[in-house]
């Protein structure tokens, strides 16, 4: 038998593990980023910010008096996630806009993921420039006279 240098090789190949449905492994991300903000809303829904002593004071207010664009928003998360919107939009208003885009945009990835298509917010300078300047008009506004139903 010259010539025949076949080599049988007799360890077998593993099968390959059963990969999860495309569909689920695509929801991977935004449903983790959801389960991360559902638990923190719940942990601030049963952990009352109006009670002192539960979280930090907010160190602009502490030193200053000055309320900054998140001040209240802890007292807003909880009053939100307990159903009670009136005293979230008084707490702070920007912050129940931003809870409802939030839920708007992850809906949008979420479906975008499953159907296996790209999801990227590409927002201009111009975006930014607005996203600032909102901040800061709300952020002089609840300190003004006039806008004290925008303080916390």
């Amino acid at each position: 038998m010259s010539g025949d240098n076949h080599r049988v090789d007799a360890t077998p190949t593993p099968a390959p593990a059963p990969a999860a449905p495309a569909a689920a492994r695509r929801l991977l991300v935004p449903l983790s980023t959801l389960a991360g903000v559902a638990a923190a809303f719940a942990y601030v829904g049963a952990v009352d910010p109006n009670e002192p002593g539960h979280y930090p004071v907010c160190p602009l207010l502490r030193l200053t008096g000055i309320y900054c664009p998140g001040c209240g928003g802890l007292r807003s998360a909880h009053d939100f996630i307990t159903g009670d919107f009136g005293a979230a939009l008084g707490a702070n208003a920007l912050a129940v806009v931003g809870y409802v885009l939030f839920a708007v945009v992850w809906v949008v990835w979420a479906v975008r993921a499953a159907r296996g298509l790209p999801f990227r917010i590409d927002l201009k300078d111009a975006h930014w420039w607005g996203i600032g300047a909102v901040l800061l008009i709300f952020s002089v506004v609840r300190n003004l006279p006039f806008g004290s139903v925008l303080a916390p």
